[in-house]
């Protein structure tokens, strides 16, 4: 049963009810804030393990409690709660140090998902191998296995899903993933990593014209998602 603390920043009062109720059935201890200056208050304390957190809110916006969380060095996960469908405010919102995020109206068994699935994947953090569908990466080694079988990559297949495996299950921008792997190389654009991550579908993807672990987000990234059981 799970342990851990969550915070849910919300200032319309039926959703965060709902969000309580729900993630309190889960097991989860649940800390709640109805507007912006009591969650940066609250999110800052120890004790919490991950944060949904709405971006429209009085006092203080979701925006900005989410710049200051990250300025302290804090990495709790950080799950967006939007109203907005805009691409540029969700990029906004992962540039500043958010892990993903949901669209209202959203499914809660789906937002209960993606917060059971950080919340693992930070239990198992610091493990050498990853494993995905009949995949196996190796940190420690620096090899790839699939169904057994090693799968040479390039340095740069290596290192991109390397970082994608490290950040299972969060909207990565196309700056994020080029900083990241590529930094200050010259002559690299984002279409480097559209190029590399169809490469690397190939090696990794059962099919890779319908891509279930290196998933495209419309507009804004990739998402690298394992598809556990118990997800």
């Amino acid at each position: 049963m799970p342990g851990e603390t969550i915070l849910v920043v919300e200032d319309d009062a039926t959703m965060l009810r709902v969000l309580k109720d729900n993630f309190q059935m889960s097991g989860y201890t649940v800390v709640t804030a109805a507007d912006g200056e009591l969650g940066l208050t609250a999110a800052l304390q120890s004790g919490i393990d991950l944060i949904c957190l709405d971006i429209m809110l009085p006092k203080v916006n979701g925006y900005e409690i989410c710049r200051h969380v990250r300025s302290q060095g804090l990495t709790v996960p950080i799950i967006m709660l939007t109203a907005k469908g805009q691409e540029a405010d969700i990029v906004l919102g992962l540039n500043l140090g958010a892990d993903d995020y949901v669209t209202k109206p959203f499914s809660i068994r789906e937002l209960l998902a993606r917060a059971n699935a950080f919340l693992r994947r930070r239990r198992e953090e610091g493990s050498q191998t990853h494993e995905f569908g009949d995949c196996v990466l190796d940190l420690a080694s620096h090899k790839l296995f699939r169904a057994g079988q090693e799968v040479v990559l390039t340095p740069k297949e290596f290192a991109l899903l390397a970082y994608f495996v490290k950040r299972a299950g969060r909207a990565l921008t196309r700056d994020d993933i080029l900083n990241a792997v590529w930094g200050h190389e010259v002559f690299v654009t984002q279409r480097s990593v559209d190029r590399c991550i169809n490469t690397l579908r190939n090696r990794i993807e059962p099919d890779p014209r319908h891509p279930i672990f290196i998933q495209t987000i419309r507009e804004i990234g990739y998402r690298f998602e394992p598809l556990t059981d118990d997800d």
